[in-house]
């Protein structure tokens, strides 16, 4: 019998890592429970042969509680968890919420582990970092980074303060990046290119230098020297992007401003 799994909140989140689960076979139907007051969201959780209920009530135990649920509404969700404290452990997937809100709540022994996702877990490409409190056992944070590598890439750290520099990296960075492609979309039709066609050359540049990237293991710095040919086009326009480190100083101060917001958010 594999681990009993509660998913509280199956919105879009909560619904794809559902169904990386499920499609990854990491989960079989009958070891998850979806506990989502929505009927609609529901029904979209019955569909895939899954228990899903509108309240924790009708829940008998877990091993794992997972939630899924926006930031604003943690603190009035929580207390009805708390009857699972001696068993289960937990991990959260809201942005900002500390491992003290849950030990507040839950119970100071509480085993807790909190997930910092981005945007692209919703296709199986994101990035998931995850901090552990000293209840949780190696075996529980391997389940669980099992569990998460479904959608996407899993890091872990250490020290739970990491967490503002995460969120300001890999839970903000998919913006920036969008960013980036609207703006080369912008200056490829500057340049005379229809909007559609400009659309598709950013899009499909950024994605293949990101796949280059990791799939080659270069370093990218290494990777842009070779794209680099002296005196040429790629030269003119990065004299332009790293002059007097315009690029690298934008960006620093961009995750900066991120880490400082995270850290006031969270306070």
């Amino acid at each position: 019998m594999g681990k009993r799994v509660i998913l509280v909140g199956c919105g879009n989140m909560g619904y794809a890592m559902l169904r990386g689960w499920l499609d990854t076979g990491k989960l079989a139907p009958g070891d998850l429970t979806v506990v989502e007051p929505n009927e609609a969201l529901r029904e979209r959780s019955d569909g895939h042969g899954v228990k899903a209920v509108e309240s924790v009530d009708a829940v008998d135990g877990a091993d794992l509680v997972i939630f899924a649920v926006k930031p604003q509404v943690m603190r009035s969700v929580l207390p009805a968890y708390r009857r699972f404290a001696e068993n289960a452990a937990f991990c959260s997937v809201a942005a900002g919420i500390g491992v003290a809100v849950f030990t507040d709540i839950l119970g100071p022994q509480a085993a807790v582990i909190r997930c910092m996702p981005n945007t692209p877990a919703a296709i199986g490409k994101g990035m998931m970092v995850t901090f552990s409190n000293e209840h949780v056992t190696a075996e529980t944070e391997t389940f669980v980074q099992d569990l998460l590598s479904a959608s996407g890439k899993v890091a872990t750290v250490d020290d739970e303060s990491l967490m503002d520099a995460v969120t300001a990296v890999s839970g903000s960075g998919p913006a920036y990046v969008f960013h980036f492609i609207e703006c080369l979309t912008d200056a490829a039709e500057k340049a005379g290119l229809p909007s559609e066609t400009a659309r598709l050359l950013a899009t499909q540049t950024v994605y293949g230098a990101a796949c280059l990237t990791r799939e080659s293991g270069e370093d990218p710095g290494k990777l842009r020297e070779q794209v680099t040919s002296p005196n040429g086009t790629t030269a003119a326009a990065l004299d332009v992007l790293m002059g007097d480190g315009r690029l690298r100083e934008l960006m620093s101060e961009a995750v900066t401003a991120a880490k400082k917001r995270s850290v006031e958010l969270g306070s």
